[in-house]
């Protein structure tokens, strides 16, 4: 079995998830899942893995990928910024914040500053809506974000 390079070597657990999921409806979902979870992102290299242990061709994980936002092929920063553009969000101004980000860290969506710590990624809705405009970074929520806020907000994380 092609396990991938050292960074997305699968762990026994890993292992044990995606064989007892083998044979089950809507297995390739799940694993996917659970090896974004693992690793922050679906790798190439995990991606021929999980081809081989559920014996499915490598395009069809790729159409699931591509289709579903959810998924990353690429790994964000280690300090993943997810600004909400859902409709509250948007329209109290999470796109000003998408822009202003960008100009603090020079990077644009779905970018990875040079030094790997920082990314930002638009998402559709964090599910709360009530302190719009909300960020998140990590699993860490900021709500009623402004503009004047990002900075200390990117500081805590530097």
């Amino acid at each position: 079995m092609a396990a991938g390079n050292n960074e997305n070597a699968f762990s026994r657990e890993l292992i044990s998830f995606i064989e007892a999921w083998r044979n089950k409806p809507g297995n390739l979902i799940m694993v996917l899942h659970r090896v974004q979870e693992e690793f922050g992102y679906v790798s190439r290299e995990s991606a021929d893995t999980v081809a081989y242990m559920l014996d499915i061709p490598l395009a069809k994980i790729y159409g699931v990928l591509s289709f579903y936002h959810f998924f990353k092929t690429t790994k964000p920063g280690d300090h993943n910024i997810q600004v909400c553009l859902g409709t509250a969000c948007y329209l109290k101004g999470g796109d000003m914040l998408v822009e202003e980000l960008g100009n603090l860290l020079g990077i644009g969506v779905n970018e990875v500053t040079e030094d790997g710590k920082f990314s930002i990624e638009g998402v559709r809705c964090v599910g709360c809506c009530g302190l719009a405009p909300v960020l998140t970074v990590g699993k860490e929520v900021f709500g009623k974000v402004t503009k004047d806020q990002l900075p200390g907000i990117i500081a805590q994380f530097s």
